[in-house]
């Protein structure tokens, strides 16, 4: 992969939201939460152009005022609380095409909801591309549960385990300490080569490679208890 490679930045931002009424705008550190995410995109040094897909005249407005582009509205069937981000990001791909002849190498999904990145880390995920030719690169942190400690419930209400025959810590087959590390999807970086995303629809193919982000990072804004957690994180590095 040469180094002219175009990278365009693609943050979703819809104004629906159930368990954080308004989250994308709701106040973080002094900020609108989606305020995060589009200035770490700007401090990158990979990233060739910060756009937003929203549906919301509010978050448009905000997203133009923090510096992004909004060169588009997102349709409302876009727009729904079951509407894949597949969906949302071939929207924009084929609108950069159609109305500016845009074709850019790479798209980066960056969710508002993990505001916690830093463009060393979108600089990093792009790194881990160039220098491994990738057409995909996630980035992921190590889980706080092992799926070897994740349980299901049976009819009767009892507890077993979700992966048959896992080998338990603090028995005689496992300690806690030799279990094989394991790793989530994070969901502050997708990278994906813009031919990849329109011939596959998939954001991790079987050729996608990790980038490793630290757990203090990867905080996702879901719930308001996230909400609080991220106040207090930013809080301590300040």
């Amino acid at each position: 992969m040469g180094t002219d490679i175009k990278i365009i930045g693609l943050i979703t931002a819809r104004g629906g939201s159930k368990s954080v009424p308004r989250k994308n705008l709701a106040e973080l550190g002094g900020k609108p939460v989606i305020a995060w995410t589009i200035e770490t995109a700007l401090q990158s040094s990979s990233v060739d152009g910060v756009i937003v897909s929203t549906d919301d005249d509010e978050i448009a407005e905000v997203s133009r005022e923090w510096g992004a582009e909004v060169p588009f509205m997102r349709p409302a069937e876009l727009s729904l609380d079951d509407t894949p981000h597949m969906a949302v990001m071939l929207h924009a791909i084929h609108w950069l095409e159609r109305h500016r002849d845009l074709r850019p190498d790479y798209i980066m999904l960056l969710q508002p909801t993990s505001p916690l990145r830093t463009s060393a880390d979108i600089d990093a995920a792009v790194r881990v591309a160039r220098e491994n030719s990738a057409v995909s690169v996630v980035s992921v942190c190590e889980t706080h549960h092992h799926p070897y400690l994740i349980k299901r419930l049976a009819e009767d209400g009892t507890l077993f385990d979700f992966i048959e025959g896992a080998p338990q810590p603090g028995s005689m087959s496992i300690r806690r300490q030799a279990m094989e590390p394991a790793y989530v999807v994070n969901g502050s970086i997708y990278l994906n080569a813009r031919t990849m995303l329109l011939e596959e629809r998939t954001f991790l193919s079987q050729a996608t490679l990790p980038y490793f982000m630290p757990n203090e990072r990867s905080l996702q804004i879901d719930e308001p208890w996230d909400l609080h957690l991220a106040e207090l994180i930013l809080r301590d590095r300040s």
